[in-house]
């Protein structure tokens, strides 16, 4: 079924990324700059909830679907583009790390579909170093988004220096897919 409960909560997603964006083009009167930074930090918090809640939603209720497959990693890699987007409008994050995140994705995306041409899907499954790639970013850019300090901690700094490491962790594991990838480059499709 292609709109079935957990893929309409993993649309729910996309559906935010317009919100999280748009909110900091309100006018001051509207919401201060602190309230923008709050209410983007409490969306992009629900749309990482929303990703455990899909596949949660789908294993549980036995929805598992080649769309949802899909459609849940695009959602992801949406949201973050999002994110990183307002956050290189705000100049919370610099240009070149924010490159290195979206051109990864990219690139990564076009690899995993070039090995599933070739049947070797298994090869660039997601590995350890990715996973942490993902945790140090889904940290980083809440961090960020919030800004101020939380409880005696600046979000920025800490933001900062996650969102540098998710950068390096981001190339080591595209060096590692490539690598893994590398003894099928002369298989044709």
């Amino acid at each position: 079924m292609l709109l079935n409960l957990p893929n309409l909560v993993t649309l729910s997603r996309i559906v935010l990324i317009p919100l999280l964006i748009g909110i900091y083009y309100f006018p001051d009167e509207w919401l201060s700059e602190e309230g923008k930074n709050i209410t983007a930090t409490a969306i992009f918090i629900f749309a990482g909830i929303t990703d455990w809640l899909d596949g949660y939603l789908a294993r549980r209720l036995n929805q598992m679907s080649a769309f949802g497959a899909f459609l849940d990693p695009v959602a992801d890699k949406l949201i973050v583009v999002g994110a990183l987007l307002v956050l290189l409008y705000l100049r919370r994050v610099d240009m070149i790390v924010a490159l290195i995140i979206v051109g990864r994705e990219i690139a990564i995306s076009a690899l995993r579909e070039w090995m599933a041409k070739v049947g070797q899907t298994a090869a660039v499954a997601v590995a350890f170093i990715g996973k942490l790639k993902t945790v140090a970013q889904m940290v980083a850019i809440p961090l960020l988004l919030f800004h101020d300090r939380l409880l005696g901690l600046d979000c920025q700094f800490l933001g900062t220096i996650l969102v540098n490491v998710a950068a390096v962790l981001t190339v080591i594991s595209m060096l590692y897919y490539l690598r893994k990838a590398l003894p099928y480059a002369s298989v044709r499709s």
